[in-house]
């Protein structure tokens, strides 16, 4: 019997944290266009869920991701003029478009090997958390190709330009404590306490004020394309939107009544 998007991706929510496994262990979990199209379809509907607080993107096996599946991929001379752009707009693009732009915040539970739109699909989330095992791998140069997936875009703003081209130029894999060293990966753990720490770090921002979480990650994420008047008018913008919130208000009067905020998420 054929799998389906649903096996390929498993998904269950629980105490308000969205959790999306990839599930192709014998594939290191390289991703197919269905599996991408689900991926996708999850995180939108994390968005508008506002029983939904948080996000955890992890995988089973022993790979977290080792790329995109090629196998369908067209051959050479079949391709015409536009087709390559066109598919990874419409393909790896918005994968990682998907996970920045996510109203929740995102964890990336990164349980093993991570190469290509793999590793980008990682280092786009929020926050990053890497079994000891696990490494990132800018694999695209050892097949002759560009990065793609918003690659030369997300490795400059974390490690920044001159560590990027050394990354992308020679491909080397970069082993789980190299990676936090540099600024990739929050944290690291035995691959045993992964799914463990990555459910504590999600409950705990499950239980945070998820509407200003969401303005503080937009407001982080463009920080980085403007200059300083526009990011200081986004903050303010932010933070008059964040002030009509049942959250804000809550975290106000705890403060005042010297008692533990409870934030419902809106």
């Amino acid at each position: 019997m054929a799998s389906t998007p649903e096996d390929e991706v498993l998904h269950r929510i629980g105490n308000g944290v969205s959790w999306i496994t990839l599930n192709r262990p014998g594939a290191m979990n390289a991703v197919t266009p269905d599996q991408r199209e689900r991926v996708i379809a999850l995180l939108a509907e994390a968005s508008a869920d506002p029983g939904v607080r948080a996000v955890v993107i992890t995988a089973t096996g022993k790979g977290f991701c080792a790329g995109a599946d090629l196998r369908g991929a067209p051959a050479t001379g079949e391709r015409i003029a536009g087709d390559v752009a066109r598919m990874i707009r419409l393909g790896a693009q918005r994968l990682i478009t998907a996970v920045l732009d996510c109203e929740k915040p995102v964890i990336a539970a990164v349980n093993g090997t991570a190469a290509g739109i793999g590793a980008h699909l990682a280092l786009a989330c929020d926050l990053v958390i890497a079994a000891e095992p696990a490494r990132f791998i800018e694999v695209f140069v050892r097949r002759g190709l560009v990065p793609d997936g918003a690659g030369a875009y997300l490795l400059p703003r974390l490690v920044g330009p001159q560590k990027a081209k050394e990354l992308m130029f020679f491909g080397d894999a970069v082993p789980a404590a190299e990676a936090e060293r540099l600024g990739l990966v929050n944290k690291v753990v035995p691959a045993e306490a992964l799914e463990d720490t990555a459910r504590e770090w999600a409950e705990r921002l499950a239980q945070g004020p998820t509407r200003a979480l969401a303005l503080t990650k937009q407001l982080v994420n463009a920080s980085l394309e403007g200059d300083r008047a526009t990011a200081l008018a986004a903050e303010a913008t932010a933070q008059e939107l964040n002030m009509t919130t049942a959250d804000a208000n809550e975290g106000v009067a705890s403060f005042v009544e010297r008692r533990t905020p409870k934030y419902l998420g809106r």
